[in-house]
C-alpha cells in the first residue's frame, strides 16, 4: 500500500491511499479515534471561523470535529445531520448528497427541533475534507430550509477541485493520486 504523508494543525500523519477506480485514489484522512489531530484541527479551525451561533456536520467522519470545535468554543449544542432518521426525530427535513467516498445516493435528515433554533441564526458549516462539496451541499439545503444564515464553510483538507475553491476555509489541501501513487497536480 502506498501512503502520503502530511502535516495539518502541526499534527503529522501518513495517510493510506485508497484505489476508488482503475486510475485514481485518495488520501484516507480520518480523525475517529485520532485525539491529538482532532485537537489540533479543531483550534485551528476556530482560529480562522468567522462568527456564528450553531455548527453543523453530517454524519459521520465529521463528529469528532464539530464536538471538539463546539468543546473549545464553549457551545453548549452543535448540530448534526443525520444519514438516516431516528425515532426521535420529527417534522423531519431531508437533501441528497453524492460523495467521492461512496457509491450510491445518500440523503441527509435534519430533526424539526434542530431546525427551529437554526431560524434566523448564523450557521457554520463543518467537515473533515471537502472533495466534491456534496455533502457541504446537502448541509447547505438543510440549513436554508430551516431558515438558518450560512456564515461560513469550514473544512480540514480541501482535496481535488475543492482546493480552488474561494468558499470553503480549510486548513490544507491534500492532492488526488493516480493508481501508482504519485500526486494528480491540479
Amino acid at each position: 500500500m502506498n501512503y502520503y504523508s502530511m502535516t495539518v494543525a502541526g499534527v503529522t500523519r501518513s495517510l493510506p491511499l485508497c484505489p476508488i477506480s482503475d486510475t485514481l485514489s485518495i488520501g484516507a484522512f480520518v480523525i475517529f479515534g485520532d485525539q491529538e489531530l482532532t485537537v489540533a484541527c479543531a483550534k485551528a479551525l476556530l482560529d480562522k471561523a468567522p462568527t456564528y451561533d450553531y455548527l453543523i456536520t453530517a454524519e459521520a467522519k465529521g463528529i469528532p470535529l464539530a464536538h471538539e470545535m463546539a468543546r473549545q468554543h464553549g457551545d453548549a449544542k452543535y448540530m448534526l445531520a443525520r444519514k438516516a432518521p431516528k425515532l426521535y426525530m420529527t417534522g423531519v427535513f431531508e437533501a441528497e448528497v453524492k460523495s467521492i467516498t461512496t457509491q450510491n445516493t445518500q440523503r441527509l435528515y435534519l430533526d424539526q427541533a434542530d431546525a427551529a433554533m437554526m431560524k434566523n441564526k448564523r450557521i457554520l458549516l463543518v467537515d473533515d475534507v471537502v472533495s466534491t462539496g456534496e455533502s457541504l451541499r446537502a448541509l447547505e439545503i438543510l440549513v436554508e430550509k430551516a431558515g438558518g444564515e450560512i456564515c461560513g464553510k469550514m473544512a480540514i483538507l480541501a482535496e481535488g477541485d475543492a482546493v480552488k475553491r474561494n468558499d470553503i476555509i480549510y486548513l490544507e489541501p491534500l492532492p488526488l493520486f493516480h493508481a501508482d501513487g504519485t500526486a494528480i497536480e491540479s
